[in-house]
């Protein structure tokens, strides 16, 4: 069976911006990498690796462990064998703490996609 490792930020995690009661992550059946798994019918895997607030590439002085490229690494070793990475990240890159261009962000991006 395939294995597709989906690493990204909170959209990848399921934060649910507006809970009913404590619920702040959708189920796995909200979820796009739920509803991905679903749709591929048991032909893959889907290995969910989502973090609020991770960016592709910057250190959140707030939030430690939120670099994308620091963590790639570890992810990519812990979860194989893989056969596809899906990249969900940037938008935390363009909060006002980091003021990134879009031309960095996307030297970023594809920084991780070579270490994949």
């Amino acid at each position: 069976m395939k294995r597709i490792l989906c690493y990204g930020d909170s959209n990848t995690w399921g934060h649910n911006p507006e809970p009913d009661g404590e619920d702040f992550r959708y189920g796995d059946d909200v979820r796009w990498t739920g509803i991905l798994q679903k749709c591929l019918e048991g032909r893959a895997k889907i290995i969910e690796e989502g973090l609020c607030g991770r960016s592709v590439m910057f250190d959140d002085p707030t939030s430690p462990d939120r670099n994308g490229r620091k963590f790639l690494g570890c992810s990519l070793q812990s979860h194989q064998p893989l056969d596809l990475v899906v990249f969900m990240l940037g938008t935390n890159d363009i909060r006002h703490i980091f003021t990134p261009s879009v031309k960095e962000i996307a030297a970023g991006m594809v920084n991780l996609v070579k270490m994949a």
